[in-house]
């Protein structure tokens, strides 16, 4: 199965997810959007993808989001779009695109929405969160 993941290797959410897609046996193409942004054809078609505004594809924590005002509800989503291709770590992660759909991973376990249920056995998020039982099926 193809699968890409927008990874940011220094964080948990991001490192969760992609642990999640090795369980399930896949070795996933990762880019990290950071050294490698994504397109802005790209991202127009995951955020729509995954069922987003381009707002809510925003991460603000961490980022130059209040000094850049981006939370002025006038602006468009071209320019939303604009701010986060020329500072990407303003798009937020991690994006995962599948054959089965594309979701923004957040929190992490939402990946396993779009990957076949093919884990190996259990899954414990890297704070101790059990996400996966022995049989490889989500714990509710």
């Amino acid at each position: 199965m193809n699968v890409t993941i927008y990874h940011n290797p220094d964080c948990g959410t991001s490192r969760n997810t992609l642990a999640m897609i090795q369980n399930a046996g896949i070795k996933p193409e990762v880019i990290e959007y950071l050294k490698t942004p994504p397109s802005r054809e790209q991202l127009v078609k995951m955020i729509a993808d995954a069922g987003l505004t381009v707002r809510r594809a925003i991460r603000e924590k961490g980022t130059p989001y209040p000094e850049l005002g981006l939370d002025n509800p006038d602006l468009t989503d071209d320019q939303l779009l604009e701010a986060m291709l020329k500072d990407p770590i303003l798009i937020n992660r991690p994006f995962v695109v599948t054959p089965l759909g594309t979701r923004l991973s957040r929190p992490s376990e939402v990946v396993l929405d779009i990957l076949p249920n093919t884990h190996g056995g259990p899954f414990t998020k890297e704070d101790g969160e059990k996400v996966l039982d022995v049989e490889g099926k989500r714990i509710v």
